[in-house]
């Protein structure tokens, strides 16, 4: 058994957590919308028709979330789908090939929100939509009154503003399967989103904007694109929008747990990009990071087609197939969503939970991050009822103790390698060498007199022994030491057995002049807290 070992010194921050790191991702797909969240016939349902037992499930839980799109809000026509319901204009999803009923438009998103407590973080279509749309939504939204759309929302029903502060200006610009893409004209982006979000930020001067950069880096053009782009719009946004997807063999659970790593160089490339971006400009801004979709998961390797080079990226963004349908959505049908990629087993848990920590020892420049499966993470659902899935415990512990300031959290352990691999044509994972087993952040809530220090295990054969070194810490007393780990690694939480895993203390776990010794089970999240 390997020993690792964890310092914490409060002479180190690394910067304020924003509670919007704890975010979460909707978007019309599947039955998402239609079915889980908007059910007009389930015994639950509320006047609007949303379900009130998966609003209870998520209420005061998930603090932002980033909607209505995804792929799916570039061809979003916000004006159909405002107003009487006879008067809405349905159209089809290209981004999806479904239908989008007319049930839940943009004031329904926006009143769900309300219902569940969020923040709302809203995308504007930038894919068939122009300035003039982007100014009429943030007047319509944010404005008190006095004004044509401001004035027709109280005349819907919303007297006050909904008082969205982020909007992103587009989604995936610069990927070929956009519709409107940008992906051959960064300079263009750019020069958009520089006008359209200083023309928004005239409408509502209290209101910040996110910028696309590349949403991948697998693309062919990455990091070349970003630079270009941000040239342009540097000075007028406030974030950029980034978002990663890494997928790994299931059987490989180092590939998987290890994706931390391909965000964490990411993350990385991105703050040098933005502060040369920054130098050139001559600015005192500094840029902030949003990644408002992300996601680790087990999936199998699609066959390779080697040497299509850059025709792969357009290719499979390009097939018109004949016999494709259209998806014909029904409100009163769910699709259970407690399998697949969401967070429904240990390997889930800790995958989500694992980026969180990334984006925890980056909280100087992450400032909001939403988890793609994250509303599925907090309220795993069937037509029966809801449930609390496994990844709700770590994802739960983080949002409560992962707050007050970042602290550099020194790891030192055993390592191993990745190979080199391919998810698919375009998703082509670089060799990593030298990835910790054991990763930790920390969170210093000084005014809360609370220290918590977060450690995943990600050593599938053994368990780790644990030095955790928080003497620096004057007046802190160890608390406790909770950890969520189960012997089958693909245990899922049920309907009908809601607890087959679940957290639990740690009575073993040692702690003397502010050194803890412990034992990291294998596979497991851990959270170790102290108080004044």
């Amino acid at each position: 058994m390997s020993i690792a070992k964890i310092t914490v010194h409060p002479a180190f921050p690394i910067g304020e957590i924003s509670n919007r790191l704890y975010g979460a991702f909707l978007e019309p797909i599947g039955s998402m919308v239609y079915g889980t969240m908007y059910n007009p016939g389930h015994p639950t349902a509320d006047e609007q028709g949303f379900r009130q037992d998966y609003i209870e499930a998520l209420r005061g839980k998930v603090p932002a979330v980033r909607l209505p799109g995804g792929n799916f809000v570039s061809g979003w026509r916000w004006k159909d789908m405002i107003g009487p319901m006879n008067e809405r204009k349905k159209h089809v999803d290209l981004a999806w090939f479904q239908d989008i009923p007319v049930e839940v438009g943009h004031d329904e998103y926006l009143q769900w929100m309300e219902k569940i407590q969020s923040e709302p973080l809203y995308t504007i279509n930038l894919g068939t939509e122009s300035f003039e749309e982007a100014i009429d939504i943030v007047e319509y939204t944010n404005l008190e009154g006095g004004t044509y759309w401001s004035d027709l929302r109280r005349k819907y029903g919303h007297e006050k503003p909904y008082d969205v502060k982020v909007w992103y200006l587009g989604n995936e610009v610069d990927g070929p399967w956009q519709i409107g893409s940008y992906d051959r004209h960064p300079k263009e982006y750019g020069f958009k989103a520089n006008e359209i979000s200083k023309v928004l930020k005239w409408t509502d001067p209290t209101i910040e904007t996110a910028a696309c950069v590349s949403c991948t880096p697998y693309l062919y053009h990455y990091p070349k694109w970003d630079i270009e782009a941000l040239e342009e719009c540097y000075e007028a946004v406030d974030y950029i929008s980034m978002h990663h997807y890494h997928f790994a063999p299931p059987e490989d659970l180092g590939a998987i747990l290890g994706g931390t790593t391909y965000f964490d160089d990411y993350i990385r490339t991105e703050i040098g990009i933005c502060d040369y971006v920054q130098t050139l400009m001559r600015s005192p801004r500094k840029m902030m990071f949003s990644i408002d979709e992300y996601m680790m998961a087990g999936k199998p390797n699609s066959p390779l087609n080697p040497g299509g080079g850059l025709h792969n990226q357009y290719s499979a963004n390009y097939r018109f197939d004949p016999s494709r349908k259209f998806r014909i959505n029904t409100p009163n049908h769910i699709e259970e969503r407690g399998g697949g990629f969401f967070g429904s087993s240990m390997v889930n848990a800790l995958c989500g939970s694992g980026l969180l920590l990334t984006f925890m020892n980056h909280a100087d420049r992450v400032k909001i991050a939403c988890m793609t499966s994250g509303l599925s993470a907090l309220a795993q659902i069937n037509n029966e009822g809801v449930w609390k899935s496994v990844a709700y415990y770590p994802y739960t512990m983080l949002m409560r103790y992962g707050q007050g300031i970042a602290m550099q959290t020194s790891v030192t352990c055993d390592t191993y390698d990745i190979p080199g691999f391919a998810s698919d044509d375009n998703s082509v994972n670089y060799r990593q060498e030298g990835v910790p087993f054991v990763i930790a952040s920390s969170a210093y809530n000084e005014k809360a007199g609370e220290l918590t220090v977060f450690v995943i295990n990600r050593n599938a054969d053994q368990n780790e022994s644990l030095e955790l070194d928080v003497s620096g810490f004057e007046g802190y007393r160890f608390l406790e030491h909770i950890e969520l780990y189960s012997d089958d690694l693909y245990k899922q939480n049920t309907l009908a057995e809601p607890d087959a895993v679940v957290p639990k203390k740690n009575e073993k776990t040692t702690c003397e002049n502010g050194k803890v010794n412990a034992q990291l089970h294998s596979i497991s999240f851990n959270m170790f807290r102290f108080g004044k």
